[in-house]
């Protein structure tokens, strides 16, 4: 799950707030990417898949990513490749959103001071500023996260925590939003972060085809922990573990679900299913349906002019009253109040069906 504000390890969408970074109507919303030398090639290639692509289909105007040189010289990824970037430090405050890339190991213990500064000077004029995977270091370097919650990739936790003591660091979500400053974990958790930040923007409907084109989950439950130590063994039947029966029950949603009858289809007991669920998932069957479901209807409410009652129809969440006191635990507010925020953001901001 994502880290709230508040702390806690991920309501699996973001509560509509009154976001300075949000896009505006009619003007592109600028990302700036800090690239460093020896960067890992697949923490550079998701903001450049995610903000960099031309997704005008989506949100017209979409995103308009910069990448800028974190230090002077050629860049190139930790493979080799070599890192075009037409921008400098001095752009990173001029834009809407700083994304810093993961860095190598030389960077993470020597921050380029030039780069460190434009982010300070960033989050000093509001930007929202986001690292992603070990780009926290120089998060950290910069003090922005002093006082602050906030995470790397598990690998480096305990340098990170005894280099930055002023950290609430936390080595367990997948990522942290505090609002203005966002953190992520290593490698595959800066595809969630980066979809996270498209929702936080443009609502889940947006977001979630953007996940479906680049074919991964608009949304993983779940902390490093899972990925940290050795995996569960995986269910066996058909070789394809849990992932047919999630797809089975997403298709469902709209119906009567239990947790026998989820067991019954992974062919497992229903203790053992419980188990495993848990195990690969980090929360049980019965939440997840829950927060499948909110999640269904907030694209309902974004994409539909349904009354509530139909979206908690269709949603398998049965009543109003029902679905409004799951949508409220999971987003902290009302079904109307987040129709209102998102509707507003997606009126030409719409998936082609």
């Amino acid at each position: 799950m994502t880290a709230s504000p508040t702390g806690t390890t991920a309501p699996p969408e973001t509560a509509p707030r009154a976001d300075p970074a949000a896009p505006s109507a009619g003007r592109r919303h600028v990302v700036a990417l800090a690239v460093t030398d020896r960067t890992p090639d697949f923490e550079l290639a998701v903001p450049c898949e995610v903000f960099g692509l031309d997704r005008s289909d989506l949100a017209d105007p979409w995103y308009e990513l910069r990448l800028c040189a974190g230090e002077p010289g050629e860049l190139r990824t930790a493979s080799g490749l070599t890192v075009p970037t037409p921008h400098g430090v001095e752009a990173l405050p001029e834009a809407d959103t700083v994304l810093v890339a993961a860095c190598a190991r030389s960077r993470q213990l020597a921050p380029p001071g030039a780069l460190v500064d434009a982010v300070r000077e960033a989050h000093r004029r509001g930007r929202r500023v986001v690292s992603l995977c070990a780009g926290a270091y120089v998060l950290a370097e910069a003090g922005l996260l002093d006082g602050r919650r906030a995470t790397t990739h598990w690998m480096n936790a305990a340098d990170f925590a005894h280099r930055y003591p002023a950290v609430d660091f936390d080595p367990e979500p997948l990522y942290i939003d505090t609002g203005e400053i966002l953190t992520s974990a290593g490698t595959g958790s800066v595809i969630d972060l980066c979809l996270h930040l498209v929702r936080r923007d443009l609502g889940s409907a947006v977001a979630n085809e953007v996940a479906r084109r680049m074919v991964v989950p608009p949304h993983r439950e779940g902390g490093q922990s899972q990925f940290a130590r050795l995996p569960a063994r995986p269910v066996t039947r058909g070789g394809g573990g849990l992932a047919p029966v999630l797809d089975w029950a997403r298709e469902r949603l709209d119906q009567p679900l239990t947790v026998p009858g989820l067991a019954r289809v992974a062919g497992l007991s229903e203790r053992t299913f419980a188990r495993r669920f848990r195990d690969a998932l980090g929360v049980t069957p019965l939440r997840w349906l829950t927060q499948e479901r909110v999640r269904l209807a907030q694209e309902l409410l974004e994409s539909t002019d349904e009354p509530v009652e139909t979206v908690a129809r269709r949603a398998g969440l049965g009543t109003a009253a029902n679905l409004r006191h799951h949508f409220r635990r999971v987003t902290t507010v009302s079904p109307a109040t987040y129709r209102h925020v998102f509707r507003q953001r997606a009126a030409g901001a719409r998936p082609t069906p």
